[in-house]
């Protein structure tokens, strides 16, 4: 079985059951393969939520970094990103953004990953926008969009997404 479709079982037990139901067993069930192929992957419940943690951030900073390069700065690639995720049909995504968070929450060794990230894309050199202020603010505003639609799934319509989308780009 691929790493990739055990850290789906992990997240799908996460965003169904719950941080508490993350057991090696309750993924290894959900994946339909032994403990022993999921221990080949990932030896300790440490490991199988650190790379939760990391695939989130590996995928987020790629796709911030694919739409930067398309033209626009950072920030521009940050909320682009983000939309691309949120207002994603099926919300596979934000659930998995979600799992993550809450997969770290239990450990300080598992926060940092996600607190480093978290410095990265919030924390710009100034030089990097037109204004950083508002460069900022619109970051943090998507920040707390991906909050909000973590805890009310399909609380916003394709429509909403789309406005949201485009009132922030108008603001950079």
């Amino acid at each position: 079985m691929k790493r990739d479709a055990l850290l789906d079982a992990a997240e799908a037990v996460l965003c169904e059951l719950g941080s508490q139901a993350l057991t090696l067993n309750a993924v290894a069930e959900r994946a339909a393969v032994s403990k022993g192929g999921l221990l080949y992957h990932f030896p300790t419940k440490e490991a199988l939520t650190g790379a939760l943690v990391g695939r989130v951030i590996d995928e987020f900073d790629a796709l911030v970094a694919e739409h930067a390069a398309r033209g626009g700065s950072y920030t521009r690639g940050f909320v682009e990103a983000s939309f691309e995720i949120l207002a994603a049909p099926s919300g596979e995504r934000t659930a998995r953004r979600w799992a993550a968070i809450t997969a770290a929450a239990c450990s300080a060794e598992l926060r940092t990953p996600l607190s480093e990230a978290m410095h990265r894309w919030h924390h710009r050199d100034p030089g990097e926008e037109p204004d950083p202020l508002t460069a900022s603010v619109v970051r943090l505003a998507a920040e707390g969009l991906w909050e909000v639609s973590a805890q009310d799934p399909g609380g916003y319509s394709a429509e909403q997404y789309a406005a949201l989308r485009r009132r922030m780009l108008d603001l950079l």
